[in-house]
């Protein structure tokens, strides 16, 4: 985290110039936790929703294999496929309308978000149609706003990450306190690289007062200070 930033010019200079490490550094941890809860949900997803039709077997079983190698990393392998198996383009193409099919939308965008491709990754992120899950969808919605904000739609990736946490929250029994605190967090953090200082201090004592019982909020005192000088 960048250091608390001095009143006056330098802390907008800071600010400014911290923008860009921001992004790097909550892509990386947004997309392996994306990443990870994909890869943990996939197989029990799959099992109750998509054996429901013959096409949509067909269409889960094209898509274990691309979630293989998703997990191994071969991000390019997972989108295209190989000789034997077909990959996440293939799964949307030829089995259009299915459960599968949009999932593997969003796998197809986090796989060109990890290849630094994010036009791409904006693009397949935005054709996924969110479900009423409380954890895949709403992640996957916070993924297409870390893609906005490296894309330079910052006023798109703050409102998305807020829909992302507001959607974790209303899927859930109570607050999220996983990762919604996590999406505001980052919505914060873009108010304040455009000097919305304002709007990113209601946030954090949102975080604070809301979502006491998170990790994030035993943090968010160092960031509450810092927006209210």
């Amino acid at each position: 985290m960048a250091k608390t930033i001095e009143a006056g010019a330098v802390q907008n200079e800071q600010t400014l110039n911290n923008q860009e490490q921001f992004f790097l550094k909550y892509r990386k941890q947004i997309l392996i936790a994306v990443a990870a809860i994909l890869l943990i949900v996939a197989g029990c997803l799959a099992y109750k929703t998509f054996v429901a039709e013959p096409r949509e077997n067909k269409a889960s079983t094209a898509m274990a294999k691309a979630q293989e190698m998703f997990a191994e990393r071969d991000f390019q392998k997972a989108l295209n496929g190989d000789k034997t198996n077909e990959g996440f383009l293939s799964v949307i193409e030829n089995y259009g309308g299915t459960d599968a099919a949009n999932l593997a939308k969003g796998y197809a965008g986090l796989c060109y978000a990890q290849m630094g491709k994010w036009q791409e990754a904006v693009k397949y992120l935005e054709d996924f149609s969110p479900k009423s899950d409380a954890i895949i969808s709403p992640a996957i919605v916070a993924a297409l706003g870390n893609a906005y904000a490296n894309t330079g739609k910052v006023d798109e990736a703050i409102s998305t990450l807020k829909e992302a946490a507001s959607m974790a929250d209303s899927r859930s029994e109570s607050v999220n306190n996983t990762i919604s605190p996590t999406y505001l967090l980052q919505a914060a953090r873009l108010l304040e690289s455009q000097k919305k200082t304002d709007e990113a201090l209601k946030i954090y004592k949102q975080i604070k007062e809301k979502y006491v019982n998170s990790a994030v909020a035993q943090d968010i005192d160092k960031y509450i200070e810092r927006a209210s000088k």
